[in-house]
């Protein structure tokens, strides 16, 4: 999606509907810094306003995510276009979040291990060893709950049952038995135990409300 023509579409619908980016900002409950990154190409509209934003422009999402009017004739493509375009955004935040799953908690363990190392095999007072080792001990634990919420947050996991794609509660996911990042739980939609694969977005056909 090129943000840069998003933004100057934004501005200029809103410019028509004779709103400031203040005005505009107050009716969403945003700050106008927030309107101001998205008509200069900084960022982009939030999925969870974005319906409103375009009621409150008089457009829909596929035309904001086209950075244009759509004429009806070339509607259809224009939104598989943002569909998908839509998908792969979601994939990659999703991706980053769980490649700083790994940031975080690689760098936990391994310290973990070396300070458990220390205090098995250098020589130092009892206490000292202890509390070497209850450090090394609750660091992990913090940074597990950590990386779990962050697991938890990105993208779906997948009923291995009836394929229903969801997001568990942070405790269902953190409590779940689990192999590496697929974990056993039970779905929600068929109501069913199964070991349940982490998936980076739901299906296409899911991102499909595209109209006011």
């Amino acid at each position: 999606m090129d943000q840069i023509k998003i933004g100057k579409f934004i501005a200029s619908c809103r410019k028509d509907q004779d709103m400031t980016q203040a005005v505009l900002a107050e009716k969403l409950g945003i700050s106008d810094r927030a309107v101001s990154k998205w008509e200069t190409g900084r960022s982009l509209p939030d999925s969870g306003i974005m319906l409103e934003l375009c009621e409150l422009l008089n457009i829909n999402v596929n035309e904001l995510l086209s950075g244009e009017r759509i004429m009806t004739d070339t509607y259809d493509r224009k939104a598989e276009e943002n569909l998908l375009a839509m998908r792969r955004e979601v994939e990659k935040k999703n991706r980053q979040l769980l490649n700083l799953e790994i940031i975080i908690g690689a760098p936990a363990i391994l310290a973990g291990l070396v300070i458990f190392g220390v205090a098995a095999y250098v020589e130092m007072p009892d206490r000292l060893r202890m509390g070497l080792i209850v450090f090394a001990v609750v660091m992990n634990v913090i940074v597990a709950f950590i990386a779990v919420g962050i697991e938890q947050k990105a993208g779906y996991y997948e009923c291995q049952k009836c394929h229903d794609r969801h997001i568990p509660t942070y405790w269902q996911t953190n409590l779940a038995p689990h192999i590496g990042r697929t974990r056993y739980m039970k779905c929600p939609a068929c109501g069913k135990w199964s070991y349940q694969k982490k998936v980076l977005t739901k299906e296409v056909s899911d991102y499909d409300n595209t109209d006011k």
